[in-house]
C-alpha cells in the first residue's frame, strides 16, 4: 500500500491539568507526517507533569530537573506495514514557561520539534539545527533565532 493511501495513527493521553488543544495539535501532527512523507505512521503524544517529566528525563537522559519535550523512538513496523514511530512526550507546564506570550504557539513547536526527532532528524551539528528549523517554522509558523 502506498504511504499516499495512509492517514497517520495519532495516539493521544493527556495526564496533567492544564487545557492543550488536542485536536489542534492531533491534525498538526498529521500534517507534518504526511508532509514528510511518513503518512504510513503511527505516533504516540503525551502530556504529562513537570513531576513526571522530571522522572523520565532523570531516567533515560541521565538530567536532573524537567524538561519540555522528550522523544522515545520505536522504527519498528505492525501488521500492516505502518511504521510505528514511537512517542513525543511534553510537558505543558514547562511549554509555558518558555514562551508565556504565546504558549500554544510553543506547544505546537515542541510537538513538531518531537516528531521530527522521531524522524531522524538533529539539531546537534549546525547544518541539521538549521534544516530542522526550518522545518519546524515550515509546519507551526514559529520561527527560532
Amino acid at each position: 500500500m502506498a504511504d499516499g493511501d495512509h492517514t497517520p495513527r495519532i495516539l493521544v493521553d493527556d495526564r496533567q491539568d492544564l487545557a492543550v488543544d488536542v485536536e489542534g495539535l492531533i491534525a498538526l501532527a498529521s500534517g507534518c507526517l504526511v508532509g514528510e512523507g511518513a503518512a504510513a505512521s503511527e505516533l504516540s503524544v503525551s502530556f504529562v507533569t513537570e513531576v513526571e517529566m522530571a522522572d523520565l528525563h532523570e531516567r533515560y537522559m541521565d538530567e536532573e530537573g524537567s524538561t519540555d519535550v522528550l522523544s522515545f523512538p520505536l522504527g519498528e513496523a505492525d501488521e500492516d506495514g505502518v511504521r510505528i514511530l514511537g512517542d513525543v512526550v511534553i510537558a505543558p507546564a514547562v511549554s509555558a514557561r518558555n514562551n508565556p506570550a504565546d504558549p500554544a504557539a510553543e506547544m505546537r513547536l515542541l510537538l513538531v520539534h518531537g516528531i521530527l526527532h522521531l524522524l531522524g532528524h538533529d539539531h546537534e551539528e549546525e547544518e541539521g539545527r538549521v534544516r530542522m528549523w526550518a522545518i519546524q517554522e515550515r509546519y507551526t509558523g514559529v520561527r527560532v533565532p
